[in-house]
């Protein structure tokens, strides 16, 4: 199963297996690149608590750049982590992961942006390690801003890994800084097959100053 690129009430990321958002496919956002920019810092607010991400603009620049539109633009306010992958809730997979997998709001309008171009890491050298967080997708060139973050190493969602059949991988572009005890408390809390049983709100999400 690969990662479904959305929440509840959208088309779920296949962890991976995801059907693609309606919004059309664009491969022209690629952001101008400076001098090496030091990482970008997120604060993440949810029901459960608060954790810290570091954004790599300079090794993941196009989805780095994706991820901090929807968070300078409140997407991800009032959304929610709203599935959780165990070795126990995915018998039909052969290759396992352990993720929680977050959106923005689903009762939010369309989706206000296109989809980006997979950066794999065998490019950006950014690897799926515990507490990396990258892009849920369905096929290359198809995350908008459903995102998830790794409990444990993770290598099969990096590039020539086979959780997604097609062996692309995803795109991770930061890492938890602070705070992964949360995390890994939402990973934790109850759920129904894979859906948490409730979701857990994220509150809201911000550039920290």
């Amino acid at each position: 199963m690969m990662l479904r690129p959305s929440s509840p009430g959208v088309p779920i990321l296949a962890i991976l297996v995801a059907t693609a958002l309606p919004a059309a496919t664009s491969l022209s956002f690629v952001p101008a690149r400076t001098a090496t920019p030091d990482p970008v810092r997120v604060v993440v607010e949810t029901d459960m608590g608060t954790f810290e991400l570091d954004i790599d603009i300079d090794r993941a620049p196009v989805t780095a750049t994706n991820f901090l539109r929807y968070v300078d633009g409140g997407h991800y306010d009032g959304g929610a982590f709203f599935r959780t992958v165990h070795a126990e809730n995915q018998p039909n997979d052969s290759i396992q992961i352990a993720v929680v997998q977050g959106g923005r709001n689903p009762d939010a309008a369309a989706n206000p942006f296109p989809s980006i171009p997979l950066e794999r890491t065998s490019e950006t050298g950014t690897l799926h390690t515990d507490g990396a967080v990258s892009m849920a997708r369905g096929g290359p060139d198809t995350a908008t801003h459903s995102f998830f973050i790794c409990i444990g190493d993770q290598p099969s969602l990096d590039y020539g890994g086979m959780r997604n059949p097609d062996g692309q991988g995803f795109a991770a572009f930061g890492r938890v800084v602070a705070g992964m005890d949360v995390v890994r408390a939402i990973h934790e809390a109850p759920y129904n097959a894979q859906q948490l049983t409730p979701p857990v709100g994220i509150v809201r999400v911000f550039r920290k100053q």
